[in-house]
């Protein structure tokens, strides 16, 4: 199935379900007000849900789509937890930065806990107050899981992933050395994340999806220009090892959004997901970086395509503004 938000002037927007094509969904609303609803019964609603995406498969139900009128699938949610899984992607940032490599680098994920009580949709204008705070896309691959119990293994953490999407975790890359030097965390220099305009139940990605990695190219640009395409399924931990650290000391609630962190590839051939890691390797291949942070008008498109082509979740299509 693939799943949206459609803004009613509510919170928490209409669950509709959308077509494989694409151009027509139907709204869920007579089986769930919203998807986190969809999320708390999901054992009990997603067979329903099931039957509504076959009568739309079949033309006896639905109404032309129009993603205009998208959030994020989850306009709020109860936690959004992004983990960094990508540990050519950990190399290049704190080196761009001059802080040391984890010793327990390739042993134990890192993950921080963002904000989640706003979270923007795919199409939603970025307010951007001040150029020099150093505005960045970070494009990723995300899970929403279910009630996850404390003390889950990896293998069975898989079992509770309900939807796979999206996201652009936006950084201010200027505010993050002084903030993490407090030794505290991320906070200011993490600004509201942006979201994919479908989630996909894991079955829609058949074969792509295995061993909690999504084995296909995620696509960045900035003003039409090619960014890169890293493999997504180069994670050195899959999802499965990220939720299960997540949950060594607390469970997780239904509607918990768990990200990949920034998709990145050693093959440099690859392109980049973020525009810190184009800047180090100029740095490192030249002695001074080139590529400017994202400034007012600039826009950013990430979107994911199967090898026909065709976009699986949408694209997160963003322009920034001044705030």
């Amino acid at each position: 199935m693939r799943l949206a938000t459609r803004r009613d002037g509510s919170r928490d927007g209409e669950l509709v379900v959308v077509s494989a094509h694409h151009d027509r969904w139907v709204s869920a609303r007579g089986i769930a007000p919203n998807l986190q609803a969809a999320l708390d019964a999901w054992d009990q609603l997603a067979p329903e849900l099931a039957r509504l995406d076959r009568e739309l498969a079949s033309g006896a139900a639905g109404e032309p789509s129009d993603f205009a009128r998208l959030s994020a699938p989850l306009p709020r949610a109860y936690e959004w937890i992004d983990g960094s899984a990508f540990v050519q992607h950990i190399e290049l940032v704190r080196r761009a930065r001059g802080a040391a490599l984890p010793e327990n680098l390739l042993r134990e994920p890192l993950v921080y806990q963002g904000g989640s009580g706003c979270l923007l949709g795919p199409y939603d204008a970025f307010p951007l107050a001040d150029e020099a705070w150093g505005l960045d896309l970070e494009a990723e691959v995300a899970v929403v899981v279910g009630d996850t119990p404390r003390g889950v293994s990896a293998s069975r953490a898989l079992d509770h992933v309900r939807l796979i999407l999206l996201a652009n975790d936006w950084t201010l890359r200027e505010l993050v050395p002084a903030e993490l030097a407090k030794g505290f965390g991320f906070f200011v220099a993490k600004p509201a994340t942006s979201f994919s305009p479908l989630a996909l139940t894991p079955d829609e990605l058949g074969a792509y999806w295995r061993e909690g990695r999504v084995h296909l190219p995620l696509e960045s640009s900035v003003n039409g220009r090619r960014l890169g395409e890293p493999h997504a399924g180069e994670m050195h931990f899959s999802f499965g090892e990220l939720i299960a650290h997540a949950a060594q000391t607390r469970s997780l609630t239904a509607g918990t959004i768990v990200g990949s962190g920034t998709v990145s590839n050693r093959d440099a051939s690859r392109g980049c997901s973020c525009l810190v890691e184009q800047r180090t390797r100029e740095v490192l291949a030249g002695g001074a970086a080139t590529t400017s942070y994202l400034k007012v008008g600039d826009r950013v498109r990430i979107e994911m395509r199967d090898p026909a082509g065709v976009s699986l979740f949408g694209s997160i299509d963003q322009t920034v503004v001044a705030a």
